[in-house]
């Protein structure tokens, strides 16, 4: 199963790389693009809890490592909610 790495930039300029078992996360982001915090943490859990899923029904087991990265994105999200407008970027992926 190919995985794929992927930076990002959060509303306080700090920069960091995430990690997906799966590409489905091409699905969607798209590189350069910027989203809103809410908007970001949708498309993180939609993509994420389905790569887990691929790698549950090519392995028998959901992928902790994907789960753990949404729980990161999730605890790094939560500092910015009270900002009026938060974007995330996709700055790009790493393959």
């Amino acid at each position: 199963m190919p995985e794929i790495r992927f930076q990002v930039q959060w509303p306080d300029g700090s920069q960091e790389i995430c990690y997906s078992p799966s590409l489905v996360v091409k699905d969607y982001f798209v590189p350069g693009e910027s989203y809103g915090l809410e908007d970001f943490l949708e498309r993180s859990r939609t993509a994420l809890k389905i790569a887990s899923e691929r790698v549950q029904a090519k392995y028998g087991f959901p992928c902790s490592r994907a789960l753990g990265q949404l729980h990161q994105i999730e605890y790094r999200a939560a500092q910015y909610t009270s900002l009026d407008t938060p974007q995330v970027s996709l700055l790009h992926f790493i393959e």
